[in-house]
């Protein structure tokens, strides 16, 4: 019996000589899978103060044309302004020739009458004038020659015709 303690001592140690080896491996595929986790945390910190750093920088560059924006904003403001003054003072010329106008055209519809007679007597004027024009023969046309009329023309001889 005293063998069988000592089989059983010996399996025992056996037991735990392969708990332990197993326990080992296990240990050191842990010690790898945390190698590996600590080396992509640091490869992921890297990363992410590059992130920051590019987030800070867009930020920095967002305000700047926030700022921009605002400052082309109030130009353009003015800009409307002026361009609203010039409106208001084409409106109020508008208006000014509007005005004028339609007093222009009153004053024509009281004067109508005599408006009618000076068209008239300046037509007649007219007429008495191309009439004397024709009559003594000397006047002009638009382009400013000389009109002369048939019966004070002379007619050229007619060139001899030669046989060759």
């Amino acid at each position: 019996m005293e063998n069988l303690l000592y089989i059983a001592a010996i399996v025992a140690a056996v037991a735990f000589l392969i708990l332990c080896i197993a326990l080992a491996v296990t240990l050191n595929s842990v010690k790898k899978t945390l190698n590996n986790v600590a080396s992509t945390v640091d490869g992921l910190e890297g990363q992410l103060q590059g992130l920051t750093k590019e987030s800070t920088e867009l930020l920095h560059k967002t305000n700047l044309l926030a700022e921009d924006i605002q400052d082309k904003s109030q130009k353009l403001n003015t800009v409307v302004q002026a361009v609203q003054g010039v409106g208001e003072s084409v409106g109020n010329l508008n208006s000014s020739v509007r005005r004028i106008t339609s007093s222009v055209a009153a004053e024509v519809e009281r004067n109508e009458d005599k408006i009618a007679q000076v068209v008239q007597w300046s037509n007649v004027v007219m007429e008495i004038r191309d009439k004397w024009k024709e009559r003594t023969g000397t006047g002009k046309d638009k382009d400013g020659w000389n009109r002369y009329s048939a019966q004070a023309q002379k007619r050229l001889p007619e060139p001899e015709k030669i046989d060759y």
